[in-house]
């Protein structure tokens, strides 16, 4: 196991196909304290219907084979603390720049640096001629204030994805940022 960056008890890792079942709880429980949002009427109900497979053997064996195959264009890591998994991080490069697709935190691990030190490692495999992008909830103002203290600014971009429709009908709206 390549152990990437580790301070007190949290160690920053490339996952194995064995933290699959981690990084699906990760996803879950995070999307579960981070998106519900009683404005844009998306509901807890929403989200647990959205994510009712997540955690099924289906799911966790695909993640699975993901973690054993990663694309050369994407990277991942995770966050462990006593083997447990309790953050992640992917990103994408592609030719015409880079994606931080994703940094979760579960919520009792939030504030404590992890997210910096995922962020830390995800800007090593970047391509550094390419702009670094990232997408997110337009209401999450959790992330935006964290993506800011990194350096990311908001392009004005929003839009819609029909993957974040939910079973209520409300959608996620998302926005773009941008390193600078």
């Amino acid at each position: 196991m390549e152990n990437l960056e580790s301070q007190n008890n949290i160690h920053i890792e490339s996952p194995l196909a064995s933290d699959a079942e981690g990084i699906q709880k990760v996803y879950y429980e995070t999307w579960l304290t981070t998106y519900p949002n009683e404005e844009q009427g998306i509901s807890i109900e929403d989200i647990k219907d959205k994510l009712k497979d997540y955690l099924n053997f289906d799911s966790i064996e695909k993640r699975k084979k993901y973690l054993e195959n990663i694309p050369e264009n994407e990277s991942m890591f995770i966050a462990k603390e006593n083997n447990q998994v309790v953050g992640v991080c992917k990103i994408v490069r592609s030719d015409e720049e880079n994606r931080l697709k994703s940094i979760y935190i579960l919520k009792n691990f939030q504030g404590k640096g992890i997210g910096s030190k995922l962020w830390n490692q995800a800007k090593l495999t970047f391509d550094e001629n390419k702009p670094v992008y990232v997408a997110l909830a337009d209401y999450n103002e959790q992330a935006k204030k964290f993506y800011e203290k990194l350096g990311f600014v908001d392009t004005g971009k929003r839009w819609i994805e029909e993957k974040t429709r939910m079973k209520s009908g409300s959608v996620i709206t998302e926005m773009d940022m941008i390193l600078k």
